[in-house]
């Protein structure tokens, strides 16, 4: 058996179903203190006072830390804009909250339940400022502005008198003039928004001080070095003073690449010389992190009669929340993602990403492309009815392949699958039968543009209509846009005449996808030994250099290429007799570069992934309900290096996705989280998910991936609500232009046809 294309079962699937695995949580240390996290609680205010005195008093409490005891008060994934601790005695930017989940104190104690209790009896004196929650409001000159003090801005001078965080633009022909062309034109505005990551595990970890003198921080992360290097930075630090260890991981989708806990961690250890360890609960979790960014998209898009797309003009704002987090690179990706997967001669895009009073949004799998991708497929899908196509052909007519030209002005990464992936899901469903059957269940008649009666109390029950949508998309695979890439790995080789066994160190983040296994997989195949005489080593900081993060689909593609590189050189010094012989590897994918400030010239990534999705839906004309009763994804993966651990990140992708489109409803009201449960915040039940996930697994091989591979963890969630978007249209001939399709929104729109 093949190591590589095989369903090797996962190197931890036995110690975790059984309940060996440790996570953060599982760990003690005798001796460990608990720690309280102090969150604002208030969306935007000024820190007048702040008295620790009686929590300091409390029963069993070992100290109390605010603003002043943090050396280097900041932090932030790509800039410094966030404090570790808000509150007096640091900097000016620290002085004012800005996000109900700002930290403005830590209450270390003997217990948990006595931390707790202390930290309530901190009294705080808030000024009110004034709190802005709309990104376009924000935007207006009389705002007020949520950042006025400097920090580490790495894109070139910031304007403190705006809440424009950063814009992008791109240009390329002649739209105007396109548009006059056109025989058709298609205008919209798109409205996706917030949601919540519901990892299994909450934030949850332990700091304590090794016997070598440094601090080691245990938490569950999606970056190793990158941690270090902010845990450093904000406790003044050298980076090689931090050590990070990685143990299991219960989920993260995003939500673990910014910071939450591991400074305060590290500062709290250091600063009692006890080992201290946190857990928060579910509804600090919710609070407590990032969320995918709310979009606003307004489109015009132009086609000629014959199908071809020839103008597309874009307006896009996100949401960045209180804080940047990864919104700069969020909104890079949703630039060229809100073009969908093909070619367009006139383009013209303007994006920007705005600071508000909301909960921080940041890093979620698909990265800006299912915000973008709603958008475009939405308007190819309108543009197909108006011009009275079939929403398959018009795609055929635009869609990206080899030889293409972006609209960054450079062709598309040799290995364009767009097209491949596109006439697969056409095969699987038959375009020539595009309307649905299922049970025996008569078909409820709605004509098409035309709003549906309207429901009474005592209508049947018999009263669904059905309808199938298409949506394709493509999404990048590693870092974009001219930022550092590259990976760490090596490979050491034991036994006599035969390699008997051998170790590999890399340090990529396994957070439930299985790269470890895939790792071993493809060191295994390199090496032509079985997948059980391979070792990794991967747990901590200390193994070896930065492996980059567990994100962009990048994980597979990266460390795989770093293993198989040093593995090929562990086996030449092997034939050269060394024993045990040991290779070193870093790999660096071929440059990228950022858009230029104007036209948005750039080579932005470094090759894509493709992805087609079709989906069967159900429409209860009385409620609104949208059940998905099959979706058909077809993903081109380059190679399968495991394809059961691929389709299950192919069903898990869409059963996330059917959340964000259907039902998760992340509310928040003048700054502050209603919806802090999950039994008000609601996620897929197994009555919830699609009944009948199709997955389609193609190997084309990606010229630039380790045997052929390319990443798809995220590709599978990003055409999803366009494709139910579209079906729920193709069932009652009402377009939905704002997420989440929540039965009463469906419905009120099903009554009204507005």
């Amino acid at each position: 058996m093949r190591a590589v294309g095989s369903s090797f079962q996962r190197i931890d699937a036995v110690d975790k179903v059984t309940g060996v695995a440790a996570y953060p949580g599982d760990i003690d240390i005798p001796g460990q203190a608990w720690m309280k996290t102090v969150f604002a609680g208030v969306a935007h205010a000024r820190i007048r006072r702040m008295d620790t005195r009686r929590a300091e008093a409390a029963p069993g409490v070992i100290a109390v830390f605010t603003a002043k005891d943090v050396p280097v008060n900041e932090y932030g994934l790509i800039m410094p804009d966030q404090p570790v601790l808000c509150g007096l005695g640091s900097t000016p930017q620290a002085e004012v909250v800005r996000w109900e989940g700002d930290h403005v104190a830590l209450v270390v104690a003997e217990s948990a339940a006595q931390a707790e209790a202390a930290a309530r009896l901190i009294e705080i004196d808030y000024e009110p400022l004034p709190v802005i929650t709309d990104p376009l409001a924000a935007m207006q000159p009389d705002a007020p502005i949520l950042h006025p003090n400097n920090f580490n801005f790495p894109y070139g001078e910031r304007n403190l008198h705006s809440n424009v965080l950063l814009e992008y633009h791109l240009r390329r022909g002649d739209v105007d003039s396109a548009f006059a062309a056109a025989d058709v034109i298609v205008e919209s505005v798109y409205h996706t928004h917030a949601q919540e990551h519901a990892y299994l595990q909450p934030e949850a970890g332990l700091a304590h001080i090794r016997p070598d003198g440094r601090v080691e921080v245990v938490v569950a992360g999606q970056w190793m070095h990158e941690d270090q290097a902010q845990v450093a930075h904000a406790l003044g630090l050298p980076a090689e003073q931090v050590v990070m260890r990685y143990p299991a991981i219960g989920g993260a989708f995003g939500g673990r690449e910014d910071m939450s806990i591991q400074i305060v961690l590290a500062l709290a250890a250091i600063k009692t010389g006890r080992p201290v360890k946190t857990v928060w609960s579910r509804e600090e979790s919710i609070i407590g992190h990032h969320k995918r960014h709310p979009f606003i998209l307004k489109a015009k898009w132009g086609a000629t009669k014959d199908g071809k797309v020839i103008a597309a003009q874009m307006d896009v704002t996100s949401d960045a929340g209180a804080y940047a987090y990864t919104s700069t690179k969020v909104l890079g990706n949703a630039t060229l993602m809100c073009l969908g997967p093909y070619e367009i001669p006139n383009v013209h895009v303007d994006a920007r990403t705005v600071y508000t009073n909301n909960c921080p949004s940041g890093a979620f799998r698909g990265f800006g492309a299912p915000q973008g991708h709603f958008a475009a497929e939405m308007q190819m899908t309108k543009l197909a009815a108006a011009l009275g196509l079939h929403p398959v052909e018009i795609r055929r007519r635009n869609v990206l392949r080899d030889g293409s030209i972006l609209a960054t002005g450079s062709p598309i990464p040799a290995g364009c699958t767009a097209r491949e992936v596109l006439e697969e899901a056409a095969r699987q469903t038959g375009t020539g039968d595009w309307g649905l059957v299922i049970g025996d269940i008569d078909k409820t008649p709605v004509t098409s543009h035309q709003p549906p009666i309207p429901t009474s109390l005592d209508a049947s029950r018999t009263r669904i209509a059905r309808g199938r949508g298409i949506a394709i998309c493509f999404k990048n695979v590693g870092f974009s846009l001219g930022f550092p890439e590259h990976c760490h790995a090596w490979v050491e080789l034991h036994g006599g005449a035969q390699v008997e066994r051998a170790r590999v160190g890399c340090v990529g983040a396994d957070v439930g996808q299985g790269a470890h296994t895939a790792f071993i997989q493809i060191a295994a195949e390199t090496l032509g030994i079985a997948p059980t005489q391979v070792e990794l080593v991967a747990d901590t900081t200390d193994v070896t250099g930065s492996s980059g993060s567990a994100s962009a689909s990048r994980m597979t593609f990266m460390a795989g290429n770093a293993i198989a590189g040093a593995a090929e050189r562990a086996l030449a010094r092997w034939q050269d007799e060394e024993r045990p012989a040991r290779a070193d590897f870093v790999f660096h994918p071929r440059a990228t570069t950022g858009y230029h400030p104007e036209t948005g010239e750039s080579d932005p990534n470094i090759t894509y992934g493709y992805c087609a999705q079709v989906a069967d839906v159900e429409v209860d004309l009385e409620t609104g309900h949208v059940k998905v009763k099959r979706l058909i994804s077809v993903n081109d993966v380059g190679k399968a290096v495991n394809p059961q651990q691929v389709e299950g990140q192919i069903e898990g992708a869409v059963a996330q996705s059917v959340g964000w489109t259907l039902m998760e409803n992340f509310i928040q009201k003048e700054g502050r989280t209603l919806t802090p449960h999950l039994s008000n915040y609601l996620i897929p039940t197994v009555a919830d998910v699609v009944e009948e996930i199709v997955p389609v697994i193609l190997e084309l091989p990606d010229p630039q991936g380790p045997m052929g591979l390319r990443g798809m963890a995220e590709m599978p969630f990003i055409p999803t609500a366009p494709a139910i978007a579209a079906a729920i249209h193709d069932a009652v001939g009402v377009w939905y232009d704002q997420l989440p399709l929540t039965p009463e929104r469906v419905w009120r729109k099903l009554v009204t046809g507005d």
